[in-house]
């Protein structure tokens, strides 16, 4: 029976890297039928909304999206249309792998690092926002749960024995925000009593910053809060040559959402020069999600064959290829 999967070509660069992505998809016999939907710019301009009912529902229906970078315009609609599709399919663990590619920008040449973030609450949940009259004082509710640490925790560790991963580090701020970083380091304890073959280790998030930059290869596994896996997980993304080396995923109970993380880049848009890398990989998670985990490392050595031999790549590679050159190129290696 086919898998159809939900496409949302996204803005900007999107629609390219999605077509490159697709064409790579294609090229490994896959049975997916593709339902293409709308979301951000390109949804505000065909039907006003940014994120319009039939494209929850599609995905709702089909259980796995894959999606390009969407634009949330300033001042308009939601504070982040990520967000939302976030909170509305309770997709709540965001999983952020970066590993080393020989032939990037790369600072570090053995980073295999897996950032896995609670992507429902914490300081991204945004409730009780309010700012006075004179626009001189703001607040922000921060909301962290024992169940939604747990849940996420348990999640990290059980992907770290499934990996055959080593080590879990559980990220917090404890020490200065004692009620909602507090509960997720006590749970994350409690947690990790349960799996005794992980080594487990808690580092406050500044020094885990400095780390990261200083000795990254004491790193396994990082489980944390939403804000600081965010951040964590883009200086993690640096250590391996940038965001567009940078798969994610987005794991709920039903649904499954893989993106690349990195912006719409509008600059580029039309220029068909966008490297692909990051959704190309991103596509990878998804097909190891459903099962083909096989067909996922053939994508990856391919990628990894088109960086060490510097075969048509693209501007931010070094090279002056255009994107579809660059599939080309890992298609070969297919």
């Amino acid at each position: 029976m086919s898998q159809k999967i939900t496409i949302i070509k996204g803005d900007g660069i999107g629609p390219e890297i999605m077509d490159a992505t697709l064409r790579v998809l294609d090229h490994l016999d896959l049975d997916f039928n593709y339902d293409y939907q709308l979301a951000g710019l390109a949804a505000l301009e065909e039907t006003g909304d940014l994120l319009p009912q039939t494209t929850l529902d599609a995905i709702a229906k089909n259980k796995i999206c894959l999606k390009g970078p969407l634009t949330t315009p300033v001042g308009k609609g939601f504070s982040s249309i990520n967000v939302a599709m976030r909170r509305h399919f309770k997709l709540y663990a965001n999983v952020r792998p970066v590993v080393t590619f020989e032939g990037t920008k790369a600072r570090y040449d053995d980073i295999d690092i897996l950032t896995i973030r609670e992507n429902t609450e914490g300081a991204y949940l945004s409730d009780g926002q309010t700012i006075n009259e004179d626009r001189t004082v703001a607040e922000s509710k921060i909301v962290v749960t024992r169940e939604a640490s747990e849940k996420i925790v348990r999640y990290a560790f059980e992907i770290a024995q499934k990996a055959g991963r080593k080590k879990v580090t559980a990220v917090h701020k404890a020490n200065i925000m004692k009620t909602t970083s507090g509960l997720f380091l006590e749970v994350a304890q409690e947690v990790a009593k349960e799996f005794l073959d992980i080594e487990f280790n808690t580092l406050i998030v500044d020094n885990t910053c400095m780390q990261l930059v200083m000795n990254p290869g004491q790193f396994d596994v990082i489980v944390t809060t939403n804000l600081f896996g965010d951040i964590i997980s883009d200086l993690c993304a640096g250590l391996v040559g940038g965001l567009g080396m940078a798969p994610g995923a987005n794991i709920g109970e039903e649904v499954a959402m893989f993106e690349a993380v990195h912006g719409s880049a509008p600059d580029i848009a039309g220029k068909k020069i966008a490297n692909p890398t990051a959704l190309i990989l991103a596509a990878a998670l998804m097909i190891e999600h459903l099962g083909y985990a096989e067909k996922a490392q053939k994508i990856r050595t391919a990628i990894k064959g088109v960086l060490l031999d510097k075969d048509r790549l693209t501007g931010d590679l070094g090279g002056s290829a255009h994107t579809a050159e660059f599939t080309d190129s890992v298609i070969s290696r297919l």
